[in-house]
């Protein structure tokens, strides 16, 4: 988990303005939550967390096992609640269109796919596989996580072992 994180979001250097993800303007206006399941993680709860690129660490949001939750507000996709750990891309455009205008969207989004680039590539590295999914309801999504209304979902990444 701490290599995936890492290889998403991570910061790697330049006295923490420099991320694994290359960011227009190092504005970083991204989040990742993950959502794991009962014995999902090693040491870690079942529950909802953000994470925390400086300090390279995890923030519980909600405790208990909301993988089925998640696949219904994911239209109904089964498949989502049996990997052992959901990462949820969020953006909270505000940051990157402050000094951008509306083309700071489509930076976020950019960014968005370094992001899973990084998670696909890392997830294979470590015997891993990775999914996508764009298919949800965003409003759900949000209640489900219990993230704020600023950070929109732009994607989910089920990752783990293939059965």
């Amino acid at each position: 988990m701490s290599q995936l994180l890492w290889a998403a979001y991570g910061i790697t250097g330049g006295g923490g303005f420099k991320r694994a993800a290359a960011s227009a303007g190092a504005l970083y206006p991204m989040d990742v939550y993950v959502v794991t399941g009962k014995e999902g993680v090693a040491q870690i709860e079942a529950g909802v967390y953000r994470y925390e690129p400086i300090g390279h660490m995890l923030s519980r949001v909600l405790s208990g096992d909301l993988r089925k939750a998640l696949s219904t507000a994911s239209l109904s996709q089964s498949w989502m609640a049996k990997a052992p750990v959901n990462f949820v891309i969020t953006a909270e455009y505000h940051r990157a269109t402050a000094k951008y205008g509306e083309r700071g969207v489509r930076y976020a989004m950019i960014e968005a796919g370094h992001i899973t680039q990084n998670l696909f590539l890392q997830a294979e590295a470590l015997g891993l596989k990775a999914g996508i999914v764009g298919a949800f309801r965003d409003i759900e999504i949000i209640r489900v996580v219990n993230i704020p209304s600023s950070h929109e979902p732009l994607l989910i990444m089920p990752i783990g072992y293939q059965a």
